[in-house]
């Protein structure tokens, strides 16, 4: 009944900071406690029975179906999509997780000393930890990205992709259709995206391009073309609406849309996310991005607990010695 009631807690405070304020990493968290406490209290009131069969159920997606499927869409995406750090992440994580399995079941397997059993215990401490913030952060972006999805607005912001030398690929497509949805009359768009070295053309121009093609008048297209990173498009988009009234969106893909609107909150920007369709292969790598990106954005904290959860394995070694 314990873990009921902290679950209930947990899922009340997180309620509380999300009509506060959704953009919160903060939120993700909240929920994430609140599922951990609740499957404690599911396990506490099982039967031994259901509970070994759960665990061994859970045990067996983890260890492998979960490992397999990364690694076959880290494969997919190096076909697809080249062969770059972000590409590989996907097959990387899958490696990750078997290669762990893998030293965890040798070290337990054998008479190994207690001071490379703490090794491991480190190990799967840190990665338990990454698993948690991961998976809560995964479950939340879904939700925040549901929360705005039929918004509309005075203002949207187009935040930029990749080119195909002077063409819009798919990736970038979906934004713009995304944005030309949500665009309500006498709105206008802020199309936002410098030029790459590999590029023909400033992104913002190929942008405005695209959404002339579908018949946005050209008076209602703002170009923002300095931008290099997602801070610079929130920023220099915002600086273009300074005399625009009315609320503001801005619209990315969907793997996207939870850190943009951290990042906008971070930078006091009144704006919200929507997102546009991402293809399903593309998303493990890139939700995997935004993970390193989101730990990045706040690694003294996340440092600080992943140092001290390595440490505690050989802290209790050293005292049960």
């Amino acid at each position: 009944m314990g873990f009921a009631v902290l679950a209930v807690v947990a899922l009340g405070v997180f309620g509380y900071r999300v009509w506060r304020e959704p953009r919160r990493l903060g939120n993700a968290v909240w929920l994430g406690v609140a599922g951990v406490l609740a499957g404690l209290w599911l396990v506490v009131g099982l039967s031994d029975d259901v509970v070994i069969v759960g665990f061994v159920v859970v045990g067996g997606v983890v260890a492998l179906v979960l490992p397999a499927a990364l690694i076959a869409n880290g494969v997919l995406m190096v076909r697809r999509e080249g062969r770059t750090l972000g590409n590989l992440l996907s097959l990387l994580a899958g490696l990750a997780m078997v290669g762990l399995g893998g030293v965890t079941a040798a070290v337990l397997g054998f008479d190994s000393s207690r001071w490379l059993v703490a090794a491991v215990g480190s190990l799967v401490f840190v990665a338990g930890y990454l698993a948690f913030l991961f998976g809560a952060l995964l479950v939340y972006s879904v939700l925040y990205g549901r929360i705005g999805r039929d918004r509309r607005a005075d203002a949207i912001i187009v935040l930029g992709a990749g080119l195909n030398g002077s063409s819009v690929p798919p990736l970038l497509a979906h934004r713009l259709d995304r944005a030309v949805q949500c665009l309500q009359e006498d709105a206008v768009l802020v199309v936002s995206g410098g030029q790459g070295t590999d590029e023909d053309l400033s992104e913002a121009e190929a942008m405005a391009r695209y959404l002339r093609d579908q018949g946005v008048p050209d008076e209602r297209i703002l170009v923002e073309d300095k931008a290099t990173t997602t801070e610079e498009n929130l920023r220099n988009s915002m600086a273009l609406l300074a005399d625009t009234p009315g609320t503001v969106l801005a619209v990315t893909n969907n793997y996207h849309v939870f850190r943009t609107a951290v990042l906008a909150r971070r930078l006091r920007l009144p704006l919200d996310v929507v997102g546009a369709h991402t293809a399903p292969y593309f998303i493990p790598s890139a939700f995997l991005r935004e993970f390193v990106a989101l730990l990045a954005q706040y690694r003294r904290t996340n440092a600080a607990l992943i140092v001290l959860l390595a440490a505690l394995p050989f802290v209790l070694t050293a005292l049960t010695g």
